[in-house]
């Protein structure tokens, strides 16, 4: 009985009622939208990198050395040198070892060096591996592999060139050694969408005629005479290791760390990754703060709402105190008018959440490399939207205690 008068009530005011709907429907979509993207974007900054133990570099920070080696974020202070390269790779517990030579650029898309293993070794998203929509895999010195960000951006197909420049932001190219495209990868939603891929000796062969960041005046060697040059690196950015067993994992980071021929640095991505978050978990606070400071507002509008219906809802009230409704009836059926708008507003705020989720996953994953799941609500959005509809009764409690103390008296007095 107290939820048919409730619901006939609602469709008297429906403008009002529906507005309220939509403020509440539009705060929960966003609160959850932004849990939805909090999480979403861990999950794929840690589906960036899997399979990979440790990533070696210079000594710095570890939350450094993986923006840079794996994000293509910032700079290394130093480079690894050739030899200590490759007395970690002579390591008992090494089962692969891929090098990374960072440092160049084209069209403000990083030029990444690396070996034909990096193609094998290397997963994002749960172990998927690298694969090509289009050409093939290096095969030439002067071939590259771009990602599918780069090929969209700049336009490029199979067998175009691509002019290299020295440094992240330097208008000196080398000019003289053009690459072809060779292949073009799928896209990943990783920082390889990014990135122009060449081999290690490529990086070499470019630099064989230039000294101090510039060419050397009047010095060019042909492509060919370069294709017979021994083209051994001198030094790698950071490499990415795998370990026969994960038991030996900390043992080899320990050795590497401890590396008495140069100062270097080994770290586990995933425990990076956790520094990462410590360090912009500030952040993430503040931004659930906002969305939750949107829910409240939502509710308190209800609120305010049922508020200003009760002057014109007074002799209704005072009606239904004469025919023998008691107070307590009065204050049920309004938390319970509360109690349905939050309810509908809950749903449809969940409906719009993956509605914009559907509408927005393909976009979000073409422009910024972020993949949000489009998972059936969890238990957390379930508590979420039960917390909604309870703040909604807890907040009508107060308009409804007001209309509990009208009199039959008040309510039949036109007040002018």
């Amino acid at each position: 009985m107290i939820l048919r008068l409730a619901i006939a009530s609602l469709f008297a005011r429906a403008l009002t009622v529906g507005m309220t709907i939509l403020a509440i429907a539009l705060s929960v979509a966003l609160f959850l939208g932004v849990e939805k993207i909090r999480t979403g974007a861990k999950a794929s900054f840690a589906d960036t990198i899997s399979g990979t133990d440790l990533i070696v570099g210079a000594r710095s920070g570890s939350v450094q050395l993986l923006l840079y080696s794996v994000f293509r974020i910032g700079n290394a202070t130093n480079n690894v040198t050739w030899q200590s390269y490759q007395d970690i790779a002579a390591r008992s517990e090494v089962d692969w070892i891929v090098p990374i030579s960072l440092g160049d650029s084209h069209r403000q898309f990083r030029v990444m060096g690396t070996s034909v293993a990096f193609f094998e070794h290397y997963k994002y998203r749960q172990g998927r591996s690298l694969e090509v929509a289009n050409g093939a895999i290096l095969s030439d010195l002067f071939d590259t592999v771009i990602g599918a960000d780069v090929a969209a951006v700049l336009g490029y197909e199979i067998g175009d060139p691509i002019i290299v420049a020295h440094g992240l932001a330097s208008f000196a190219e080398h000019k003289d050694q053009p690459f072809r495209v060779s292949g073009i990868l799928k896209k990943t939603g990783t920082p390889i969408d990014r990135t122009v891929i060449v081999s290690m000796e490529a990086i070499e062969a470019i630099h064989v005629d230039w000294q101090g960041g510039a060419q050397v005046q009047g010095q060019a060697t042909p492509a060919d005479e370069l294709r017979q040059m021994e083209l051994t690196p001198k030094a790698v950015t950071a490499a990415l290791v795998g370990v026969k067993s994960p038991l030996q994992i900390f043992r080899l980071q320990r050795a590497i760390n401890e590396y008495g021929q140069e100062p270097l640095l080994a770290i586990l991505p995933g425990v990076a990754l956790q520094e990462l978050w410590g360090i912009v978990g500030i952040a993430e606070t503040a931004l659930l703060g906002v969305s939750f400071m949107v829910v409240v507002t939502a509710l308190i509008g209800m609120m305010a709402t049922i508020f200003s219906s009760l002057n014109e809802r007074r002799r209704e009230m005072a009606i239904f105190r004469a025919m023998g409704a008691r107070p307590a009836t009065i204050l049920s059926m309004l938390v319970l008018e509360a109690v349905v708008m939050a309810a509908l507003g809950a749903l449809l705020g969940l409906g719009l959440l993956y509605l914009g989720l559907f509408i927005g996953q393909p976009i979000l994953d073409r422009e910024f490399g972020l993949w949000l799941a489009i998972d059936p609500p969890s238990l957390r959005e379930g508590w979420v939207m039960l917390a909604v509809i309870a703040a909604g009764a807890i907040v009508s409690l107060v308009p409804a205690i007001r209309a509990y103390r009208l009199s039959v008296a008040d309510g039949m007095v036109v007040k002018t």
